[in-house]
């Protein structure tokens, strides 16, 4: 079912709500160009705490968009389609609803949220651009694309701005696609949110020019696993999905494991605080994210949410 209804405001998570959740400061995850992790693993597994990165890397077929796993040790990378990243119910909060939390939905209503900040118990997903031949090679940044979103509710991925204002990356709701960049050797983290539990399927593309004129382009999807379901339900394959030129053959993927437990229990309290902390952070942090919104999105007509050319978006990790 294709998501649909969640209104493009960007112009609210302010701090007009008392956001309730763990005081962990953003961002700062562990990762740098230096560790940024070489080896790549197989084998399905469902990701549902700790700290992973999507983001693009010249492997073995080449150019692609894989998820670089801090979980196991020694990082790894895994393909897209061999992870599912389990969003348990300990992410689940009650949206504060009123016009600045309104795209979360109406007051009261549950929504699933993996936080810009760290909590212990959920996956903290974020994106990099460390790859050692990426940072080597590309020319400046990476075009980050959502082509397409599959699930039973609405979808939205901000950052937290200056003073608590959100900053929309992604919605899913808007037309697609949609683009945003992300500088060369950069980390960050934003909120992910869900307003329905059920697998939710991301079709994305990452492409770059590299210093000596070529274009590299990967097409894959992501998959997350919302609420108490079995989270390999979310093992399945997004049609519109592209796939990697240079892909030559599929995983051998008869031997699943899982990782972390799918155990549930809401925690609405400490999640609101994860992001209030990421708010009050980000007014003074350098941004990594630039160009969001840019390309075709529908947009609510309110001037709050029109967007600056060039600004650049969102609160850099910096390697701890």
């Amino acid at each position: 079912m294709r998501s649909t209804a969640l209104r493009s405001t960007v112009t609210a998570l302010s701090a007009a709500v008392c956001l309730t959740l763990s005081a962990a400061l953003p961002a700062a995850a562990s990762g740098s160009a230096d560790s940024a992790g070489s080896g790549t693993a197989t084998g399905r597994t469902v990701i549902s705490d700790g700290h992973v990165d999507i983001g693009p890397r010249f492997a073995e077929e080449g150019w692609t968009v894989q998820i670089r796993d801090d979980t196991a040790d020694p990082a790894v990378w895994r393909d897209t389609d061999d992870v599912v990243l389990q969003v348990k119910d300990t992410a689940k909060i009650e949206a504060p609803g009123g016009g600045e939390f309104g795209f979360l939905g109406d007051a009261g209503d549950d929504v699933w949220v993996l936080p810009q900040a760290q909590q212990d118990g959920v996956v903290w997903p974020g994106w990099n651009s460390q790859d050692a031949e990426v940072t080597a090679t590309v020319e400046r940044e990476v075009t980050w694309e959502l082509t397409d979103v599959t699930g039973p509710g609405d979808f939205v991925l901000f950052l937290n701005g200056a003073f608590g204002t959100p900053e929309t990356v992604f919605d899913g709701t808007a037309k697609l696609p949609q683009e945003t960049g992300i500088d060369v050797n950069s980390h960050v983290h934003g909120n992910w949110a869900f307003t329905k539990p059920g697998t939710y399927l991301l079709d994305v593309r990452m492409k770059a020019t590299t210093k000596d004129g070529k274009t590299h382009d990967s097409r894959r999807t992501l998959h997350f696993s919302v609420g108490p379901q079995d989270p390999e339900q979310a093992f399945t394959t997004s049609d519109s999905a592209g796939s990697d030129e240079g892909q030559k053959a599929q995983k051998d993927t008869s031997d699943p494991q899982t990782d972390g437990s799918s155990d549930s229990g809401s925690s609405s309290t400490p999640l609101w605080w994860g992001i209030g902390a990421a708010a009050v952070v980000a007014a003074v942090a350098l941004f990594a994210v630039q160009r969001t919104g840019r390309g075709d999105r529908e947009k609510s007509a309110s001037a709050a949410e029109s967007s600056v050319p060039g600004k650049e978006k969102g609160g850099t990790d910096e390697s701890a």
